[in-house]
């Protein structure tokens, strides 16, 4: 038998001469200009103005994260840090941004992952950084004209952060080379972070305007394919449908989209939407575009997929618009954050102890001790808002639950009741009902501004609202 030559493994193609010593040239000019949306830079540049003043003479790393993996050698898909994003605009995966202390306040450097550009092997050897596979993306240059920022490579970060003096702020978890200098999560950076951010500027305003905006457009959409649902499609076709416009009008949804329909409407996070849609029961629908700079909408609204609510939805639909309306009157400056909560939980217990479903009175109800009428609503009636649905989560307790509002906080009201299907305590003809309406809100000098006020709340408006997307 004649020895034959060893065949290579076509996928080791890295190991050909002929194919390494060609794939590295003949390659022209590609775009990798950075998209920014207008202002984004000039916003980071006060952000970081506004940390700076917390920390004379300290030194300050804020990473941006890594995609986590999804399965063996798929990810998924990278999303930066929040603090990061709203630092420098950036959405480069493996950076960091160090604010090292100047005469006056900081200087800002980011240091970023080169990408693997025609010539480096690892153009056509990465799969993460070789442009050969992911294309071509913006490097140090780029970022540094688009943001008006000292860039440098990520390599140098060791040397940056030499010595014990200053001291050094890091967020610790998000950047392994970071952590494996020993800089861990360090006490107060975050909750500065998270304070800071209460307050949102004129630029921030637009950018959650722009996500509400694109939300409602989404929410009529899913009104449109109701039929579609109702044939097969269920809760996934609706769900999809959102998912699509975040994508088309933005990053991607800012949380997990909550489509409950019929017995699901109940179940706070209803996110496996997986269920049918029945053609006599409401949907709950939760669920906000997050645009590509990373502020979300969060919006909410329950309508009947007939286009008519029943005698029974419309009586639980009333009273949940009537804390709505109430609670929203309460967002205003000066005002403890609490009240809106306070005011929608009043009234939720009015309206259940006038239909017999409290074994108590409504003081009662309310004490601390009690909170009978939580079973019917077990969650929150609000919180912050902006580049996470849930902002300012680090916030110190005395400046979020137990502060007072002020112009520039931006926050949700979403009052609801839940009657879930086998809740023997209420009436038959209640069971399965769940109704939520949240809109979102920013605290102005006087008052607030509702920015998804497109969408209607009363229940006449949610009927004729459906009926309309309905027609197209």
């Amino acid at each position: 038998m004649t020895d034959r030559p060893a065949r290579r493994d076509p996928s080791r193609l890295v190991e050909a001469t002929g194919f390494r010593s060609s794939v590295g040239t003949g390659w022209g000019d590609a775009a990798r200009e950075v998209r920014l949306t207008p202002g984004a830079a000039e916003a980071a540049a006060a952000h970081r103005a506004k940390l700076s003043a917390d920390f004379p003479g300290q030194r300050i790393a804020v990473a941006s994260g890594r995609a986590p993996v999804r399965a063996n050698d798929t990810d998924y898909d990278f999303r930066p840090d929040s603090d990061f994003s709203w630092l420098t605009g950036c959405n480069a995966e493996g950076a960091v941004l160090l604010m090292l202390p100047v005469a006056g306040g900081h200087e800002s450097v980011l240091l970023l992952r080169e990408p693997a550009r025609p010539g480096d092997p690892e153009f056509f050897g990465s799969a993460r950084d070789g442009e050969l596979w992911i294309g071509p993306v913006p490097g140090l240059a780029e970022w540094g004209e688009a943001l008006g920022l000292t860039c440098r490579r990520i390599e140098d970060l060791p040397g940056l952060l030499r010595g014990q003096h200053p001291a050094v702020n890091a967020t610790g978890g998000v950047e392994p080379m970071l952590d494996a200098l020993g800089y861990g999560n360090s006490a107060g950076l975050r909750t500065t972070l998270a304070e800071l951010r209460r307050f949102k500027d004129a630029w921030e305003i637009s950018q959650l305007q722009a996500a509400v905006d694109a939300t409602v457009l989404g929410f009529a959409e899913v009104a449109a394919e109701l039929p579609m649902a109702i044939k097969g499609g269920g809760e996934r076709w609706l769900q999809g449908t959102f998912d699509r416009r975040a994508r088309t009008s933005g990053n991607a949804p800012g949380y997990a989209s909550i489509l409950a329909a019929g017995p699901h409407a109940p179940v706070l996070h209803w996110v496996r939407c997986d269920g049918d849609v029945p053609a006599d029961g409401l949907l709950l629908m939760d669920a906000g575009v997050e645009v590509n700079t990373y502020y979300t909408a969060d919006v909410t609204r329950t309508f009947p997929v007939s286009g008519k609510f029943s005698d029974p939805q419309r009586q639980v639909y009333e009273l949940v618009l009537k804390a709505h309306l109430a609670a929203m009157a309460d967002v205003r400056p000066g005002v403890e954050y609490r009240a809106f909560h306070h005011t929608a939980m009043r009234v939720l217990a009015e309206g259940l102890h006038d239909w017999g479903l409290l074994p108590v009175s409504v003081d009662e109800a309310l004490d601390p001790d009690g909170q009978h009428h939580r079973r019917y609503i077990v969650c929150g009636v609000g919180h912050y808002l902006g580049l996470d649905v849930h902002d300012c989560a680090r916030a110190r307790a005395e400046t979020y639950h137990e502060g007072t509002l002020a112009a520039g906080m931006a926050l949700t009201v979403e009052p609801g009741l839940y009657f879930h299907p086998n809740d023997l305590t209420v009436p038959p003809e209640l069971r399965g009902i769940g109704v939520r309406i949240e809109d979102d809100l920013v605290v102005t000098d006087t008052g607030a501004d509702v920015l998804s006020s497109a969408l209607p709340i009363t229940a006449d408006g949610i009927e004729q609202w459906v009926s309309g997307c309905l027609r197209g």
